[in-house]
């Protein structure tokens, strides 16, 4: 008797309740609210404390990135597509600093630009070394003088100002971290607003600590023990994630500077949307807002220089006025990337 009764009365609560989901998943359009689609759009005036039209500054990295397979010039230096891509789909355009071009046309190309993007790589020392020095300190200038510039250094451009910041180029141990995927572990009671995951939905965030939503290819990082153990790091940068290697050491994955607009990756936010060469690639929804939200903070940070330079300086040089070229038949490396020479090189 009482299961004769009682069934019937969950099956009617169970219905009730899916009527109630259901409406509340309902998707209205604006003429199912009684918004009167006849009134002219509000069109806001732009905030004039905002550039609307920010360009970022990648500087290229010696070599043509596929290990001269493509070209073998000894002055050649390239750009992977996918870090152009970053910056394009937060909406901004992008200007190639070729690093081993004259340094006066390099700088005069960096006055032309809202946000620089160091890329990864293997050079650590020589040229390349210098010239991320001077372009950091460059920044530091701007930023000094009041205009707000951003960086975004990842893996090598991150291991690169951590050395410099630090003036010690032994600083980083060997770690194995090479084509894998990982979580981030935000440090304790780390604030996340002025970093590159303030915008990021509650549930991203979440899923950031528990699935593989990043990509790690590196084979060195630094313990947060030695990040903090070094003053200059610790006074400059604040650690706001880490990550574990294979072999289960620890390793310093985010850092946000405390006074700048700098943020430094050990992972590749770049990779997730726009490479493909490797299996071990994240390509998940989650993984590709991952990627996005990177992007938007990025371009959202270069809005705030007020930087305005002629326009035919900025048309002349951006990287539409070169091609990409396609290199992911061996299924490894990148898949597109921009090769430049000295000869090539705009103004």
């Amino acid at each position: 008797m009482w299961s004769y009764v009682w069934l019937p009365l969950v099956a009617l609560s169970l219905f009730k309740d899916s009527i109630i989901m259901a409406k509340a998943a309902t998707i209205l359009l604006p003429s199912q609210t009684g918004f009167d689609i006849s009134r002219s759009p509000v069109c806001s005036a732009p905030d004039p404390n905002l550039n609307y039209r920010p360009v970022i500054g990648i500087l290229s990295h010696p070599g043509d990135g596929a290990s001269g397979r493509l070209s073998n010039a000894t002055d050649a230096s390239s750009i992977a597509a996918s870090y152009v891509k970053l910056a394009e789909s937060g909406g901004a355009r992008v200007i190639p600093l070729i690093f081993n071009e004259p340094e006066e046309i390099l700088f005069q190309k960096l006055e032309l630009v809202n946000g620089v993007i160091l890329t990864g790589g293997w050079a650590k020392e020589g040229l390349y070394f210098e010239i991320v020095k001077k372009i950091f300190n460059k920044v530091l200038e701007r930023n000094d003088a009041g205009e707000h510039f951003p960086i975004y250094a990842i893996c090598l451009g991150f291991e690169l100002l951590t050395m410099i910041i630090s003036q010690n180029r032994d600083i980083f141990e060997k770690m194995d971290a090479r084509n894998s995927a990982s979580s981030l572990q935000f440090v304790e009671n780390v604030n996340i607003q002025g970093t590159i995951f303030q915008r990021f939905p509650p549930e991203l965030l979440k899923k950031l600590g528990t699935d593989c939503l990043v990509m790690q290819n590196h084979r060195f990082g630094i313990s947060p023990q030695s990040f903090e153990g070094n003053i200059a790091l610790s006074n400059f940068f604040k650690i706001v994630t880490t990550c574990v290697d294979d072999n289960g050491k620890v390793y310093v994955s985010t850092v946000q500077s405390t006074k700048y607009p700098v943020t430094g990756f050990q992972w590749h936010p770049e990779k997730n949307a726009f490479e493909w060469g490797s299996s071990k690639i994240p390509h998940s929804e989650d993984a590709i807002q991952v990627t996005q939200h990177a992007a938007n903070h990025l371009v959202s940070e270069a809005r705030k220089s007020l930087n305005r330079p002629e326009s035919k300086k900025v048309l002349s040089n951006l990287i539409y006025n070169y091609k990409p070229t396609y290199c992911g038949y061996a299924g490894i490396g990148y898949d597109e990337v921009y090769i430049f020479t000295q000869q090539r090189s705009l103004l």
